[in-house]
């Protein structure tokens, strides 16, 4: 392989991790109004997540980092075309980052509500706009000869206007169900007791709105994109996501989460398969889209970046499986100190 192909792999394969990882951390704060009773209820389905939400947030980082470094032209015109859909993102993954950091500095309910409402949304937002986002980069934008993105004629919106197309919003659509199923099941593997018990019923039911969201999906960008390796990635994120709705149900957690987790990398690798060789079509004219050619750094640029990736990533990753084996114990309420009543 090329290096630009194996940069091409390496930065799906970070979005994918990113969206295995913080996947569940968007399903658990969305789930936050519906699982929880009282506060300690609130304080054990956050907690689930307490350790590692930050970790799994840094993925998005070091594949933004990626992107930049390796395919400085898919960044930029990327970055010119979502300009406000990304401020929203950020805006709202960090009122998300402060609601968990000061939830528990004040002790009146209204101060907690108001946080907690800061998760919800911090975590429903972006788990739609990514969808949103991936979407549109597979069906292509409008870029110019120039690889401009065109979209701007109505002032500050019209670039939000052309995103929130049919088929993004049916993408957005698919992350935010299929990201709150990742979430839920999550918490059945966490939590024990009557938060376990509505997890799992709730993940049932979102998890059915998913399927069929994805199946719609997923079948539209075949038949668009069509190709063998992706038709199959998207039979086995059927099949998995399925899977995982039946061994929830049966109360096996622990193989319904690794099933979602298959279901997540399975559909995501299914829409870089259908993207490359392209990283950002033109919808104006092809000879227009940005490829791994056209849009990738040059050859010493990428060979040093290969060299650090293959030092660093290893140990990268040793962290934090080590971080998970540390905080693997489930949380409960006897667990939540009379104080964070």
């Amino acid at each position: 392989m090329a290096l630009n192909e194996i940069w091409f792999v390496i930065v799906a394969f970070l979005f994918v991790g990113y969206f295995v990882l913080d996947g569940f951390d968007f399903g658990v704060g969305m789930a936050l109004p519906f699982v929880s009773k009282d506060d300690t209820d609130r304080r054990v389905v956050i907690n689930t997540i307490g350790p590692v939400w930050d970790l799994n947030e840094t993925w998005v980082i070091v594949a933004g980092a990626a992107l930049f470094a390796a395919f400085p032209e898919w960044y930029a015109s990327l970055f010119s075309g979502f300009y406000l859909a990304l401020f929203l993102l950020l805006v709202s993954l960090i009122a998300r980052g402060v609601a968990f950091e000061y939830r528990g500095k004040g002790s009146t309910q209204k101060w907690k509500n108001s946080f907690d409402w800061m998760i919800i949304l911090g975590s429903a937002l972006p788990a739609l706009l990514w969808g949103v986002a991936f979407a549109n980069i597979v069906q292509g934008l409008p870029l110019d000869a120039d690889k401009n993105f065109v979209g701007f004629e109505i002032p500050l919106v019209g670039g939000l206007l052309v995103l929130l197309n049919p088929y993004a919003l049916l993408g957005g659509l698919v992350t935010l169900t299929l990201f709150f199923t990742h979430g839920l099941i999550f918490l059945t593997m966490k939590t024990d007791g009557e938060i376990k018990e509505r997890s799992r019923l709730l993940a049932t039911k979102v998890g059915l709105i998913a399927t069929a969201l994805a199946a719609v999906f997923l079948v539209w960008t075949v038949l668009a994109n069509f190709t063998i390796p992706g038709l199959v990635l998207s039979a086995v994120a059927a099949v998995t996501l399925i899977g995982a709705l039946f061994f929830n149900l049966m109360g096996r957690e622990g193989i319904a989460f690794t099933l979602v987790v298959a279901t997540i990398i399975t559909a995501i690798s299914s829409l870089f398969v259908a993207l490359f060789p392209n990283v950002l079509p033109s919808t104006i004219d092809a000879a227009y889209s940005l490829n791994i050619e056209n849009a990738s750094s040059s050859e010493y640029t990428l060979t040093v970046m290969t060299w650090v990736a293959a030092i660093m990533l290893p140990f990268v990753l040793a962290y934090q499986s080590w971080t998970y084996w540390v905080f693997r114990k489930r949380v409960s309420r006897e667990q939540i100190p009379a104080h964070a009543h």
